[in-house]
């Protein structure tokens, strides 16, 4: 495993993106930086990170060893990763709000940005991980909390990264052998809000209710709506109001 570590750059996936369009490069290579000039989140949003505080960083993970017909499914295996590792950390209320986001409490304190490489097929992934550690003040964002907030604990951000890792290569392991099923059962069981009564809003700004009920192999959430029928959304086309 090899570890770039840098002090700063505008984004670690941009970085690692150019890098091995230049580098052979392992699997499971990271590189990681503790500042982002131009950290990004899903859907071309912003992740802004107090320096050498939080984790930030990107992982290269090759795919060419077996094939990944849903790419979802990767989303999916690095959520449960990261909720395994924070969970060996004694993080508490641990859940995952669709697609990717890791919440503490109700409170973000970790954001995933995946983005695959594909040529004729999807050959590899470079997977953008920030998880906010030990930083305490997040003027703006109600909704955002770090492990320290959560805990009071001052975490050592190797040994967070690493149990990241080590989690990360365990649930690969379960998509190279094909058990698609269990990640999928598993991601699901550990859903925000799943089969509790919800309120969400559309692009348009109209309020519905529902219960969260699960995920498409493509991503899409199931949401079963007020009179029993079950609709599916794409990324970005609702947001669950909490």
């Amino acid at each position: 495993m090899h570890i770039i570590k840098l002090n700063a750059t505008d984004s670690t996936n941009s970085y690692l993106r150019r890098y091995i369009a230049k580098n052979k490069v392992e699997d499971y290579t990271v590189v990681l930086a503790k500042k982002q000039t131009n950290g990004r989140g899903q859907m071309g949003t912003v992740w802004s990170s107090e320096t050498s505080k939080n984790l930030t960083f990107s992982m290269f993970k090759d795919l060419s060893v077996h094939y990944v017909e849903f790419p979802f499914y990767i989303s999916m295996a690095i959520s449960l990763s990261i909720l395994k590792a924070l969970k060996s950390l004694n993080i508490p209320d641990l859940k995952i709000k669709w697609p990717n986001d890791i919440l503490s409490e109700n409170k973000k304190i970790c954001g995933i940005l995946i983005e695959n490489v594909i040529k004729n097929k999807l050959e590899s992934t470079i997977i953008g991980i920030g998880v906010n550690v030990n930083q305490t003040k997040f003027n703006g964002l109600p909704k955002a909390a770090s492990l320290k907030n959560i805990t009071g604990v001052h975490y050592d951000l190797d040994e967070v990264l690493h149990r990241i890792i080590s989690c990360t290569k365990e649930y690969s392991t379960l998509l190279q052998n094909g058990d698609y099923d269990a990640v999928k059962k598993e991601y699901e069981y550990n859903l925000f809000r799943k089969d509790k009564p919800s309120t969400f809003k559309d692009t348009k700004g109209n309020m519905f209710s529902g219960f969260v009920k699960g995920v498409t192999k493509y991503g899409k959430l199931m949401i079963t709506l007020e009179d029993g029928v079950v609709k599916k959304f794409d990324l970005k086309e609702i947001e669950i109001l909490y």
